[in-house]
C-alpha cells in the first residue's frame, strides 16, 4: 500500500528540507516520514480538519486586506507536517541571530547618542536621518537598561546551498509568535507519540519568558511593575496574538483609551480606580502611540505617553524608534554594524542586497528588474514586493517609474530559492513541495536574553509562491528542534 506521502514529487530546482532524494527522508525526518504513511487519506483529514476546528473554536484567525482596506477575518491556515530542525543545525542558527539582535542594539543605542558609526561612515548618515522612522524624540534618550529591541522577529531562508540567510529584521511590533505556540497545542493533540520518540524542545515558556523579560527593564522607581498589553482593538489583523500572549502572560490588555497620563506617569482606569502602569508592551506603531507627539489624529494611542516615557516612569517594548533598524536598506549595513560593535564576523548572511538610491545599484537594477525581487524598505507583511519573474512587461516599466520617482524607497534582492517542504494541499488531497522560511523570536532584556526554541514555518501554499506572508495567502508549520 503507498502512503500518502509517496506522492510528493522530488525536485532538484531547490533545497528539499525532507529529502535527499524520491523517498529517501533525511535521518531526522525518517520517523515522521513513516508515522505519515501509516496514515490513510482519510485518516489524515480528519485530523486535518479536526485541527481547523478547534483553530476556528479558539478564534486563532488572522485578518487579510482587500484594496478597498476591508479586512477579512480568516483561520489561519496550519500544516499538519512540521518542519524538523536538528540541534547542532539549530544551535549555529540561534547563535547567529543573538548576535545580530545584539549588534542592532547597540547600533540604535549609537545613532540616538553619539553617533560613532556614522562619523566613522560605516553606516550613511543620510541613510538613517532619511529614515520616517528615525524619531527625534529619542534622541539623548536612554530606554530603561538600554535595551531598544526587547522583542524581535528575524526571518531566515535556507537557499540551494543548504545554508541559512537572513532576509529581514523585524524590530518593532513582530507577529506570529502565538500561532507558533497554537500550532504546537494542537499538533501535540494529535501527534502526541512523536514528540515524546524525538524528544522535541518545548516552545510553551515563551509567555512565562517574555514577562520576565519586560519586568527586568522595569522603571527604576517601582518594584513591583504592572504589566499590559496595548492593542490597536479587535479589529487589528493581530488581535488573536495580542490576546493570546495578554492571556498566557496574566496581564491586562488594554487599549489607549483605558490608559490615561498624570504628572508624568501613566495609568489604567479600571473598577477598582486608576491603577498605575509600569511596563507597556505595544502592539500599536510608533506614529499612532501619542497623538500630542506624533500623529494628531490618532485614537489609539495616550496622550502624554511619549513624556511619561522620557521621564523615565513607564517602559516601552519595544522602544520606539527601533523601526530606523528593521529599514531594509539598513539591513544591508548589518554585517558591518556586526563587526564594528562586537568585533565578530557575522554567523549568518545577509543576502545580497541593491539600495536604488545608489546611482550605480538603481542602474543596475532597472536594467534587470526581470531577474530581481524588490521591495520598499518600510513595508511589511509582504506587500508592495515585486518579483520579476512574474511580471509582465507593463508592469515592469511601472516598477520603473516607482523607483525613479522615490528611489529611497527601495532595495532590491537575487530571486532567492527558498527551500521546499512537503505540505498537504486540500485541492488535491496530496502533498506537494511548497516553499518556506522561519521567523524566530528572541527577547532581550536586562543582563538576560532568551530564543524561542523553535519558530514560525511560514509556507507558500500557492505553487511556485515565494511570498509566505499569511496576508498573502501563506499558512504555517510547526517547527521542531530536536533535543
Amino acid at each position: 500500500m503507498n502512503g500518502i506521502l509517496d506522492s510528493q514529487k522530488f525536485e532538484n530546482l531547490h533545497f528539499d528540507e525532507v529529502y535527499t532524494s524520491l523517498n529517501d527522508p533525511k535521518d531526522h525526518y525518517k520517523t515522521i516520514v513513516e508515522r505519515f504513511n501509516q496514515l490513510s487519506i482519510s485518516d489524515f483529514q480528519r485530523i486535518n480538519n479536526d485541527v481547523k476546528t478547534a483553530f476556528f473554536n479558539q478564534g486563532i484567525t488572522f485578518a487579510v486586506y482587500s484594496e478597498d482596506n476591508k479586512a477579512n477575518e480568516r483561520i489561519f491556515p496550519f500544516d499538519l507536517f512540521p518542519r524538523i530542525i536538528p540541534n547542532d543545525e539549530w544551535m549555529k542558527l540561534e547563535k547567529g541571530v543573538i548576535q545580530r539582535n545584539k549588534a542592532i542594539n547597540l547600533f540604535l543605542h549609537d545613532i540616538y547618542h553619539k553617533k560613532f558609526i556614522l562619523k566613522d561612515k560605516v553606516v550613511p548618515a543620510d541613510l538613517i536621518f532619511s529614515s520616517k522612522n528615525y524619531l527625534k524624540e529619542m534622541v539623548d534618550f536612554t530606554p530603561e537598561g538600554g535595551i531598544y529591541t526587547h522583542i524581535s522577529g528575524t526571518d531566515l531562508i535556507k537557499h540551494t546551498d543548504g545554508e541559512y540567510y537572513i532576509l529581514e529584521d523585524n524590530l518593532r511590533c513582530p507577529s506570529g509568535v502565538s500561532y507558533v505556540l497554537s500550532n504546537r497545542m494542537a499538533l501535540k493533540k494529535s501527534l502526541f507519540e512523536l514528540f515524546n520518540k524525538l524528544k522535541v524542545k518545548t516552545v510553551y515558556q515563551y509567555p512565562e519568558h517574555l514577562l520576565e523579560i519586560l519586568k527586568t527593564v522595569k522603571p527604576a522607581n517601582t518594584d513591583t511593575p504592572n504589566v499590559v498589553v496595548v492593542t490597536p482593538g479587535m479589529y487589528n489583523s493581530a488581535y488573536f496574538e495580542h490576546s493570546f500572549l495578554a492571556q498566557k502572560m496574566g496581564v491586562s490588555l488594554v487599549e489607549g483609551r483605558d490608559l490615561y497620563v498624570e504628572k508624568d506617569f501613566v495609568f489604567m482606569k479600571t473598577i477598582r480606580g486608576p491603577q498605575r502602569v509600569d511596563v507597556i508592551y505595544r502592539r500599536v506603531d510608533d506614529e499612532f502611540i501619542d497623538p500630542l507627539c506624533f500623529r494628531k489624529d490618532s485614537m489609539l494611542g495616550v496622550p502624554g505617553l511619549m513624556n511619561a516615557y522620557r521621564a523615565g516612569n513607564v517602559t516601552l517594548a519595544n522602544a520606539p524608534g527601533t523601526g530606523v533598524a528593521d529599514d531594509k536598506a539598513v539591513y544591508n549595513y548589518v554585517p558591518d554594524i556586526i563587526k564594528y560593535y562586537l568585533g565578530e564576523e557575522p554567523i549568518l548572511n545577509n543576502v545580497r542586497t541593491y539600495r536604488c538610491e545608489r546611482e550605480d545599484d538603481m542602474k543596475y537594477v532597472l536594467e534587470n528588474i526581470d531577474k530581481l525581487v524588490v521591495k520598499p524598505v518600510d513595508e511589511s507583511g509582504g506587500y508592495g514586493i515585486t518579483i520579476g519573474t512574474t511580471l509582465t512587461r507593463g508592469q515592469i516599466e511601472e516598477v520603473k517609474v516607482r523607483i525613479k520617482d522615490t528611489p529611497r524607497k527601495y532595495i532590491a534582492q537575487p530571486i532567492m530559492s527558498l527551500s521546499v517542504h512537503p505540505t498537504f494541499i486540500e485541492e488535491t488531497s496530496e502533498f506537494e513541495p511548497r516553499h518556506i522560511d522561519l521567523r524566530t523570536f528572541s527577547l532581550m532584556g536586562k543582563n538576560t536574553e532568551y530564543i524561542l526554541k523553535g519558530g514560525l514555518t511560514r509556507v507558500a501554499l500557492k505553487r511556485g509562491n515565494l511570498i509566505v506572508n499569511s496576508s498573502q495567502g501563506g499558512g504555517s508549520k510547526d517547527t521542531w528542534v530536536l533535543d
